[in-house]
């Protein structure tokens, strides 16, 4: 597979990003990565498609960890509008796994001429709300995968001996895990810490309720889009991230946007197993004209 190292020039700094299959023959695709991943939780599609893949680590994740604040949906939305402009890409179908689901839709909002259709892998549908006077913490949200970025490491292996206790990751360990693990593991200060950067992780997740206008930015996308979502959530629990009731929610208030239910799935192997053939077939569907479920 070729590989393209870019840095992108964005406000204050750069995005670092590559272009996987670079020289491919088909439809392009920009991918956008969940809440403290990195952009090489995107190799597994890579090797399923034909076609240029653009994938950023975030601002405040991976190689862009240094990019400082604003880390809002829209800024992320801005800075993968400026990395499709300097990979001088055409209309993309954009792919956003769990929080980049969300970024994918503001880009398709406020950058609608490099948005050909968008593909959200679990996620981009705003979180249901907790039950009245129940607050659900960050740390309760996405247990290991934030408790580990107050930790430092000795080592590579140390880190994934962490990330083997993970009950969505563990159980279902293969080379693209330990290599998107071993990857995000960066010094700072002397020391090995993951790469994501809390603040830019507490400001993103703080969004996920739909508020400061996604709701309503949800409502006006006039490109074609696809859902997929699985039937266990981020600890590999059932059921998952969307119940069938706050589905049927947004589905009617969405008519136009396809679901569909990836089976033998969890939040995170749906990008990290021999699953994301689905959210590859889905992005075939769409360059080929379709819904995007085949």
């Amino acid at each position: 597979m070729v590989e393209r190292a870019l840095r992108v020039p964005v406000d204050r700094g750069e995005l670092i990003a590559t272009l996987f299959n670079d020289g491919a023959a088909g439809a392009p695709v920009v991918a956008i990565h969940g809440i403290t991943a990195n952009h090489r939780s995107w190799v597994g599609l890579a090797e399923q498609l034909d076609a240029p893949i653009l994938a950023v680590d975030l601002r405040g994740r991976g190689g862009s960890r240094s990019l400082p604040p604003p880390y809002t949906l829209v800024q992320h939305a801005d800075d993968v509008g400026a990395a499709i402009a300097h990979a001088q890409l055409p209309p993309a179908v954009v792919v956003g796994h769990s929080m980049g689901a969300f970024v994918a839709t503001r880009l398709a909002e406020r950058h609608p001429g490099q948005v050909a259709a968008t593909v959200l892998v679990d996620g981009g549908l705003p979180l249901p709300p907790p039950p009245p006077g129940v607050t659900v913490t960050l740390e309760q949200a996405l247990g290991p995968v934030v408790d580990r970025l107050r930790m430092t490491f000795p080592d590579r292996a140390a880190y994934r001996d962490f990330y083997r206790q993970h009950p969505a990751l563990g159980p279902y360990w293969n080379p693209q895990i330990e290599a998107y693990v071993d990857y995000d593991l960066v010094e700072v200060d002397g020391q090995l810490r993951p790469s994501p950067n809390l603040e830019a992780v507490a400001t993103n997740f703080a969004e996920l309720d739909g508020s400061g206008g996604y709701a309503e930015a949800l409502e006006q996308i006039a490109s074609p889009r696809v859902l997929l979502t699985c039937p266990r959530g981020l600890f590999d629990e059932t059921p998952g991230l969307y119940s069938g009731e706050w589905l049927a929610h947004w589905r009617a208030r969405l008519p136009d946007l396809a679901v569909a239910e990836v089976p033998d799935t969890n939040h995170f192997t749906i990008v990290f197993g021999p699953q994301v053939r689905a959210v590859a077939d889905a992005v075939r569907s769409l360059t080929a004209g379709g819904d995007g479920l085949g």
